[in-house]
């Protein structure tokens, strides 16, 4: 299916054209401040792991600015089945397991932990965030500035 957008005189946009719908894989993480610092290591600590699979296409770890405690970790995908591959790869289990030692005892979720995970709220061993969910979303539309 093509998405693109026609052709208008004056139209300055690149036209982006989606054959193929990518996915978008959003895990929104609640952290409380003084944690955050903490969720940021873990994840500059992984750095390069995501990016090697296959079908992956973009990765970025949002900071919130005000009003809220939740980070939103976007990553966007070729397919469903791509994301499915990753989140059971060797890969994926290494750079939970090395954030995991960090936050030692073991925690679940992504590098900042998730609920369930044990550890002195807080302190070293605990997870960064303590709740966790999995946003999806098919990409529909996309804009990029022109080029040149």
């Amino acid at each position: 299916m093509d998405h693109s957008w026609g052709d208008t005189a004056g139209d300055t946009r690149r036209r982006i054209t989606v054959t193929d719908m990518s996915v978008v894989k959003i895990n929104v993480l609640t952290v409380p401040p003084a944690m955050r610092e903490t969720l940021e290591s873990r994840f500059a600590g992984r750095a390069g792991m995501v990016e090697k699979a296959d079908g992956f296409e973009w990765f970025e770890l949002l900071r919130p600015l005000e009003g809220t405690d939740t980070y939103l970790v976007y990553t966007r995908w070729r397919s469903e089945e791509d994301f499915q591959r990753w989140q059971s790869s060797m890969a994926f289990s290494e750079g939970h397991r090395a954030a995991n030692a960090e936050a030692a005892p073991p925690a679940h979720g992504h590098p900042g932990g998730a609920p369930g995970g044990q550890g002195a709220p807080g302190g070293q061993g605990a997870p960064a965030a303590t709740g966790a969910t999995l946003w999806s979303f098919e990409v529909v539309q996309s804009a990029a500035p022109p080029a040149g």
